[in-house]
């Protein structure tokens, strides 16, 4: 076999339509886009307008609920903090809070607060103090021997505005003499 022997599979390869070339080409005069209007020429933008009927994407309802007043908490089981109190990265002897657990990589972010789930067993005194946790969480950290302190998660972001106005008001200007 030589190169000039290879010819691609029978089928494979088409020529394009030239479009515009007469009448005999098949696609002559308006190369298949009908006669003049908006849809004959290039950067048409119509598809979804329904001639001023309401449109379909909006007459159709929209699926569940999103509050914007939310909070978002970084969860931890409680064999995810014995797993890192064995591996020592946590000290047991103080409190831990949010900044300890990202600092020991517990948790990757603390978004509004750290809520703490009753998954898997506790078996070292560790005082807490978090934005939440179930009840079986707080029922098996104080088995342990520990305390969960719940605080009240820090509001940052836009979601959480400040509800202080005095505190936004500009300075009053200095009368000249």
């Amino acid at each position: 076999m030589k190169l000039n022997d290879l010819k691609p599979k029978a089928g494979s390869v088409q020529n394009t339509k030239r479009v515009g070339r007469g009448l005999g080409s098949g696609k002559g005069k308006t190369c298949g886009v009908g006669q003049k209007g908006q849809k004959s020429r290039s950067g048409v933008a119509i598809k979804g307008y329904e001639g001023g009927q309401m449109p379909l994407y909006q007459r159709l309802p929209k699926r569940g609920f999103n509050n914007v007043f939310g909070k978002k908490y970084a969860t931890v089981s409680l064999a995810r903090l014995q797993q890192a109190l064995d591996k020592k990265l946590i000290d047991s002897k103080g409190v831990v809070d949010a900044e300890a657990l990202t600092k020991a990589k517990v948790i990757t972010r603390q978004h509004d607060g750290v809520r703490i789930l009753g998954n898997g067993q506790l078996k070292t005194k560790i005082d807490l103090r978090v934005a939440g946790a179930s009840a079986s969480a707080v029922k098996a950290v104080e088995k342990a021997g520990g305390k969960v302190e719940i605080i009240e998660p820090e509001t940052k972001g836009p979601r959480h505005k400040s509800k202080n106005k005095e505190a936004k008001k500009a300075p009053a200007k200095k009368e000249k003499k």
